[in-house]
């Protein structure tokens, strides 16, 4: 079993309706691939770890590394892995719109921190992915 993890930046003007897509072709690959992981999509950028057999996860990261909707694709961490960090985990995402308070933005920037801090990382690449992710979610 291998994992990896990157961070990228989405293009400028990525819609809603791309993230959905985005969403709904991950869903599909990654279980018909047997990669599990988790991805966070905040302030238009990326941070995902992915999980599974090494020539699947390295050939969706080619995939990713090709997508146009997203640009500075950077892989920070990899390891060989005996157990899944990540078995049933999805995305993380949250649509700041006119119709957002400040206090969703809290409860959705809380919930995140609260999974990174029960969280249990087995591998250096699965405690990588949480400090990015809190670093990204701090405030500006």
């Amino acid at each position: 079993m291998y994992t990896l993890t990157y961070e990228s930046k989405a293009i400028d003007g990525l819609k809603e309706t791309a993230i959905n897509d985005i969403l709904e072709t991950a869903r599909s690959f990654n279980t018909s691939h047997g990669i599990t992981g988790c991805l966070i999509f905040y302030a238009n950028q990326f941070i995902q770890i992915l999980e599974g057999p090494r020539e699947k996860v390295k050939e969706l990261f080619a995939q990713i590394e090709n997508d146009k909707r997203h640009t500075d694709v950077s892989l920070f961490s990899e390891d060989n892995i005996s157990e899944r960090n990540f078995p049933d985990w999805g995305m993380a995402y949250y649509t700041a719109n006119d119709n957002s308070t400040q206090s969703e933005l809290n409860q959705f920037k809380s919930n995140l921190i609260m999974l990174a801090d029960l969280s249990k990382p087995t591998s250096v690449t699965a405690m990588l992915f949480w400090k990015k992710m809190k670093f990204l979610i701090s405030d500006e």
